[in-house]
């Protein structure tokens, strides 16, 4: 797509490069402000394109799953939710009013899509029989899921059992009808296919009872909801594999029929915006190598995490888009995934303290932490296709005092017979024979988090993030470059506060020749 000054196109697309978690919601900020400093109007809006509350940032300091991490700006004038989203109508409210309650309007700015697909309970239900179903009757590893009921969600769509948003505009009993028929077939699918035992069929209202009560504790405690708001057992049958329907029906109509002012036409604005020049600036979950199709079955999620969603999304024609990839100074992977370039934590010390600092927002659990794997990113670079790329974290990579250690980039892949490749395989039974080849730079000790030029960097940084780049490239373009105009760097993360931000980086082509990384690298053999 298009390359330029930040305002050449008025639509902005923030995705992954790697595997989730990479700091998009702070990228979504920081270009929220240059649009305003450019313009000096605020973004027309922030769209969601993919996913549900399976997509974790913070807002206000608050953590959130399913609103726009652009929320948090409230000069933004629309928050859009696409119609490629799934979410529970309930959770617009568990994030909507504790940010209201900080004074950030979210409500009346509110905008989702008519044909938006409603999520619910069953989801949720359906995610942990099925995860049950893979351990319990198949003997297989758990595939990691966050238990949000995407999946299932997904499924209804693949399997014309949709119920739009915009049932709630619509006559009542005909989303009654629809959802009777969802629950009927959620209840036979966990007790006849998924063979879910009784004990732990309860078990499953107690561990959402847990994971939303943990969640929301700050909320509770303030007292904008009582406990009793994530009570799933409420909703638990007298009968064992059984639901409530009536009170479920009417939990979900109450809180969809509240939302039905702030359910319309996406496309109508996102067309609007185009033809007024406005920016909107689109919000991708999860990340390229998690997409349902191209990422590393199983553990994937369930919607499309590549560039064309948005399109779909938001039902509009292409056009031109700034597409911008992130990723972090070094790996991140939770759930089950094969990590090919891990770092024991409980062993290195680096590795120790970049585990202090990652935790998943919507899961809560500990991430894995690994090198920087420019094979992963080259790969989603060269098929992805990306004007300009974020790294965040470079300042979790300083050393301590006394420490000496080198820092790794992975550069290749080691088939068991020798061979070197810098494609990623698309078997995951291939890929998880590989071994990752290094190359090793001296770290530093200076503390990056007040750093607001490039210049400023101290030698050894500027040497990893030249080699950062150019092994990234030299994996999305094996042929060479000299046909293709190359992804930018648009800043550098340097700590977690917004402007902790580097973005005078030289082009990218001057980075691929710094003389400040030639003589600090070395070369695997």
């Amino acid at each position: 797509m298009k390359m330029g000054n930040s305002m050449e196109t008025n639509l902005f697309s923030v995705s992954g490069i790697s595997m989730g978690d990479e700091g998009k919601g702070r990228v979504v900020h920081e270009i929220l402000e240059q649009i305003e400093n450019d313009s000096g109007e605020p973004a027309a809006g922030v769209m969601k394109v993919n996913g549900g509350a399976n997509a974790g940032h913070t807002a206000a300091g608050l953590k959130l799953n399913l609103l726009p991490s652009g929320v948090g700006n409230p000069r933004v004038q629309k928050l859009l939710i696409g119609a490629g989203v799934v979410a529970d109508p309930r959770k617009f409210f568990w994030e909507a009013k504790p940010l209201e309650a900080r004074n950030i309007s979210v409500l009346p700015r509110l905008l989702i899509d008519e044909k938006a697909q409603v999520s619910d309970l069953t989801h949720r239900l359906l995610d942990l029989a099925w995860e049950n179903y893979r351990v319990k009757q198949l003997g297989m590893e758990s595939r990691g899921s966050t238990g949000r009921g995407i999946s299932p969600a997904y499924s209804d769509e693949t399997g014309q059992w949709q119920i739009f948003y915009l049932a709630f505009k619509q006559d009542r009993k005909l989303f009654a009808s629809a959802l009777q028929g969802r629950v009927q077939r959620a209840l036979d699918t966990i007790r006849h296919v998924c063979k879910v035992s009784e004990e732990d069929w309860c078990s499953f209202f107690e561990k959402l009872n847990e994971t939303e009560l943990r969640a929301n504790k700050e909320s509770v405690e303030e007292g904008i909801f009582s406990p009793g708001e994530f009570d799933f057992t409420r909703f638990q049958g007298k009968d064992c594999f059984g639901l409530e329907f009536d009170l479920l029906e009417e939990v979900y109509w109450q809180a969809g029929s509240k939302l039905a002012s702030s359910i319309g036409d996406v496309r109508a604005v996102l067309l609007e915006s185009k033809k007024s020049g406005r920016p909107v600036v689109a919000e991708f979950g999860q990340a390229y190598w998690l997409d349902k199709r191209h990422g590393f079955t199983p553990n994937v999620t369930a919607s499309h995490t590549t560039g064309a969603e948005l399109f779909h999304s938001g039902g509009i024609p292409l056009q031109d888009v700034k597409e911008i990839g992130c990723c972090k100074a070094y790996d991140t992977k939770v759930g089950t995934h094969h990590f090919l370039t891990q770092i024991d934590h409980e062993v290195d010390r680096l590795g120790k303290k970049l585990a202090k600092l990652e935790f998943g927002t919507s899961t809560g659990r500990q991430r894995m932490v690994g090198w920087f794997d420019s094979v992963e990113k080259g790969n989603a670079l060269r098929y992805g296709g990306f004007d300009e790329l974020v790294i965040n974290k470079l300042d979790a990579l300083s050393m301590d005092q006394g420490w000496e250690e080198k820092l790794r980039i992975c550069t290749a892949y080691r088939y068991p017979d020798g061979t070197l490749t810098t494609s990623v395989p698309r078997s995951e039974e291939i890929r998880q024979t590989l071994e990752p080849v290094y190359e090793t730079l001296d770290g530093w000790k200076e503390d990056l988090g007040s750093i607001t030029s490039y210049h400023q960097l101290p030698k050894e940084a500027k040497a990893y993030l030249c080699r950062m780049v150019g092994s990234l490239l030299e994996v999305a373009y094996p042929e060479g470059h000299d046909d293709f105009k190359l992804p930018q760097i648009r800043f550098i993360g340097v700590g977690p506060d917004p402007g902790q931000i580097i973005s005078d980086v030289p082009p990218t082509e001057k980075l691929m020749t710094e003389e400040s990384f030639t003589h600090s690298v070395s070369r695997p053999t």
